[in-house]
């Protein structure tokens, strides 16, 4: 076999493969502990991943360059500033998968970026745009929406005017989100969070209990593991959040 009939063989194997397209889209959004936080050492990815977070063909993940590829963490590792590593993503992923093997190929959409407040995700700035935008280059390729995964609310706990006008800023957010995907009835699963940034953590937590939109679950962080800087979660914990992520939404 000659050279030229190789490269082609190779080019069209690599083309095939990279036809599996999702056909169940979830957006993961929100701050830090979404993007993830666990797994960095001294600042860098340490590059060791725990078999609940394992890469898999039936898991794809959309880049930052709006290019379907095989997931593996860090997820963020191209949308968020800083260094991301193991959030809950993967861990959601393979729950789903074995627990509805149905649900066909999952396509995650990266959208988190640390250190971010409610205002800075509301309808018009860079963030809620970039959410949208990247939302609908994901379903070109004619998979479905299935949910918003959110996990935000720790950088509005300094000031707590912030916090008390959240609920309404919250509920705005996800009525522009539906209305721009065109999806009135899209899930949303939210991470009420466990730690803060400011002194108002508990006045969040019970904000955040309060949000009533439809088709809303909610699951509850608290008394996962933190790490020493008490505000982001450890391995263990960003796996159990995204199986809790996974079961609720297993539930609509």
């Amino acid at each position: 076999m000659n050279r030229l009939v190789w490269l082609t063989i190779l080019c069209c194997s690599t083309l095939v493969s990279s036809q599996n397209k999702p056909q169940s889209i979830f957006i993961l959004a929100g701050q830090s502990n979404m993007a993830g936080r666990a797994g960095i050492i001294n600042g860098k990815w340490g590059n060791e991943v725990p078999p609940e977070c394992k890469p898999s063909p039936q898991i794809q993940r959309l880049s930052g360059k709006l290019v379907w590829e095989e997931a593996h963490d860090p997820l963020h590792k191209d949308i968020d500033h800083r260094v991301s590593g193991i959030g809950p993503g993967m861990s959601f992923a393979n729950a789903v998968l074995e627990k509805d093997p149905n649900i066909g190929v999952i396509g995650l959409v990266p959208c988190a970026v640390g250190g971010t407040t409610i205002d800075e995700w509301k309808k018009g700035m860079k963030l809620y745009n970039d959410m949208i935008d990247r939302t609908k280059a994901a379903l070109k390729d004619g998979g479905a929406l299935r949910a918003l995964l959110w996990y935000q609310g720790e950088s509005d706990t300094s000031v707590l005017q912030d916090t008390e006008t959240y609920k309404v800023k919250f509920e705005k957010f996800i009525a522009d989100v539906r209305a721009d995907l065109q999806a009135p009835t899209l899930p949303v699963v939210q991470v009420i969070v466990t730690s803060g940034d400011g002194d108002f953590v508990k006045e969040m937590r019970e904000i955040q209990k309060t949000i009533n939109v439809p088709n809303l679950k909610q699951v509850d962080s608290k008394g996962l593991e933190l790490q020493v800087d008490n505000l982001h979660l450890t391995t263990e914990s960003e796996i159990k959040v995204g199986q809790m992520l996974a079961n609720a939404y297993l539930q609509f």
